[in-house]
């Protein structure tokens, strides 16, 4: 199953650069690297990336990710993915852009249909 973590355009490119990343402060502040799922991550953006520009998606793979990866109730009761390691580029499936048009942000085509 794919599983999502959204990086600032710094963030992203410090992953690339030095292959791997202990993610975003509130990451490092909470000891985990927060991560969303299909079903989670249009509202995970508008509720903690709201008119950011320069996001980028990044999925990656549940299996992948093995023992270190943790689903924990967060936000209205749901089971949240974590990972208590850091995330390596070798994690990753893939990545694109989430670019921000008139406002909103742009999912690729049928990921948040899909999920809805």
């Amino acid at each position: 199953m794919l599983i999502y973590k959204i990086l600032r355009t710094d963030e992203w490119h410090a992953l690339r650069s030095d292959g791997e990343t202990t993610g975003a402060p509130i990451d490092v502040a909470d000891g985990y690297i927060h991560i969303s799922t299909a079903q989670q991550v249009a509202e995970t953006v508008g509720k903690h990336f709201a008119g950011a520009d320069g996001l980028f998606l990044v999925a990656l793979e549940t299996d992948a990710l093995g023992e270190a990866l943790e689903w924990e109730v967060s936000r209205g009761d749901a089971l949240f993915p974590h990972l208590y390691r850091k995330l390596t580029m070798a994690d990753v499936v893939w990545a694109q852009p989430l670019p921000l048009v008139d406002g909103e942000h742009q999912f690729p085509a049928g990921l948040v249909e899909a999920s809805e």
